[in-house]
C-alpha cells in the first residue's frame, strides 16, 4: 500500500499540467478602473497583453511604451490591460488617483482594471489560473510583468518587468501571435 501511494505522489509530482485542464483566460473577468466588468472572452480570438502596473515604479515609464503598443496593435487584434497593484508598494493611490495619473502623464486609454492583488494568497483568479496554466514565469516578481494570452486563451510567454514593450523580442513575439 506504501508503494502504491509514493508512486501515485511521485506521479502527481512531476506530471506537467497540459493546456486545457485548466480551462482559459476568457473564464475570468476584472473589475475596471472605472467601476464597469472587463470579461476576457469578449477578447476571444485576440492576443492579449496583461501587465500589472504601478505609479511609482522605476518601470513606469513603460505605460508610454504599453500606449504605443496599445494604438498600433489595438486594430490587429491586440488587446493591452493594464493591472494596477500595490503587492509591491509602489501604487498608494485609489482607483481614480490611478487613472488620474495615467492619463495625464501617459494618455493611457487601453482598458486597466481596479487596484487588485496579483501575488499571493488573495491574488485575483486570473493569476492563480495564469500559475497554474504556465507555471511560475506566470507569476510577477515586480511591477510591469507581462503575461501574453494567445488566441486560444491559453498563456503563451511571459516577460519580465526589465523587457521593455518596445523590444524587438517582445514586438517580435506580438506580431507572430497577431499572424497566427
Amino acid at each position: 500500500m506504501k508503494k502504491i501511494l509514493i508512486i501515485l505522489i511521485m506521479f502527481s509530482f512531476f506530471t506537467k499540467t497540459v493546456a486545457g485542464d485548466n480551462g482559459t483566460a476568457y473564464d475570468y473577468e476584472f473589475n475596471s478602473i472605472n467601476g464597469d466588468l472587463i470579461k476576457l472572452n469578449q477578447y476571444k480570438g485576440k492576443v492579449i497583453v496583461v501587465v500589472n502596473v504601478a505609479s511609482r515604479c522605476g518601470y513606469t515609464p513603460q505605460y508610454e511604451d504599453l500606449q504605443s503598443l496599445w494604438s498600433k496593435y489595438k486594430d490587429k487584434n491586440l488587446v493591452v490591460l493594464g493591472i494596477p497593484t500595490n503587492n509591491f508598494r509602489q501604487e498608494p493611490g485609489n482607483n481614480k488617483q490611478i487613472k488620474d495619473f495615467c492619463e495625464i502623464n501617459f494618455g493611457i486609454t487601453f482598458p486597466m482594471s481596479e487596484k487588485t492583488d496579483v501575488i499571493g494568497s488573495n491574488s485575483h483568479p486570473f493569476y492563480q489560473w495564469a500559475r497554474k496554466d504556465y507555471g511560475i514565469g506566470a507569476i510577477p516578481k515586480w511591477n510591469f510583468h507581462k503575461i501574453i494570452i494567445g488566441k486560444n486563451g491559453k498563456v503563451v510567454e511571459t516577460f519580465s518587468s526589465i523587457t521593455n514593450p518596445s523590444s524587438k523580442k517582445f514586438t517580435k513575439t506580438i506580431e507572430n501571435l497577431i499572424k497566427s
